[in-house]
């Protein structure tokens, strides 16, 4: 693996030292898929997890060989370590309905198996714009969602969700600063230099804090809410194995066993 290159957001409210920014560079470029730091952003822990698509096997799954979903961290790893592969990284994927089927655009290895839904509707999903997390060869991108009907990419893996959190550096316009719906939420973001940031929030919080963690924290100018309330996530390299209902679509990273 290629190291990390040390990144910091000069737009960051974070004051940092000599000392404080060597140890985050020392932190980020570690021999590993993926780096998983905890924080805090306005008083509320959340954790961040950084990956290079160029370099690391970031993907989805969602249905197993046998035909039945995956639906859990357990079953994913044990079916990786199957192919001499670890799993590296994981967190819920996209949103699902009851019967765990992906909601909105699903793509797994080039195969469309659910389509794109460009209507809004009820809950988060249906407050446009939401957008899609696709990821095409060794790069990732977050688009909004009639952005991507207009000018559709080859996706080799694609979830669609919603709202959008950050739209080309704004947030989505009907964030409330004040606003008292707050839960556990789960986003990704990517930054111009193509790293993909995954974020979860540690205690519940409303859509505009979590989209300015991403913008002035995380430094991603597009970011996409995946869920809430069933957010969880997978990072060995910090003890942490969430555990809950079944999942839908599980979005994660490989290495090679040893």
């Amino acid at each position: 693996m290629k190291p990390t290159a040390c990144w910091r957001n000069p737009a960051s409210a974070v004051t940092w030292t000599v000392s404080a920014a060597l140890a985050f560079c020392l932190l980020a470029t570690p021999a590993a898929a993926v780096t998983c730091e905890d924080g805090t952003f306005e008083s509320v822990p959340y954790t961040a997890c950084t990956v290079n698509p160029g370099t690391e096997e970031l993907r989805l799954w969602h249905t197993a060989p046998d035909g039945q979903i995956f639906g859990t961290f357990d079953r994913v790893r044990d079916a990786v370590a199957g192919g001499g592969k670890e799993l590296a990284f994981a967190m819920n994927g996209a949103m699902y309905h009851e019967d765990r089927s992906p909601v909105g655009l699903y793509i797994e290895q080039g195969v469309e198996q659910s389509r794109l839904v460009t209507s809004d509707g009820p809950g988060n999903f249906g407050l446009l714009p939401n957008g899609v997390f696709c990821l095409s060869g060794e790069t990732a991108a977050v688009i909004e969602t009639l952005a991507f009907a207009a000018d559709t990419p080859a996706c080799t893996f694609a979830a669609q969700s919603g709202p959008m959190l950050v739209i080309d550096g704004a947030l989505h316009p009907d964030f409330i600063e004040t606003s008292t719906s707050r839960f556990v939420r789960n986003g990704v973001g990517v930054r111009p230099d193509g790293t993909v940031v995954f974020a979860i929030s540690n205690a519940p919080l409303n859509f505009h804090r979590f989209a300015r963690l991403f913008r002035d924290v995380l430094g991603a100018p597009n970011a996409l809410y995946i869920d809430g309330n069933v957010s969880r996530l997978y990072a060995p390299a910090l003890g942490r194995h969430d555990i809950g209902l079944p999942l839908g679509p599980i979005v994660g990273i490989v290495e090679p066993l040893g």
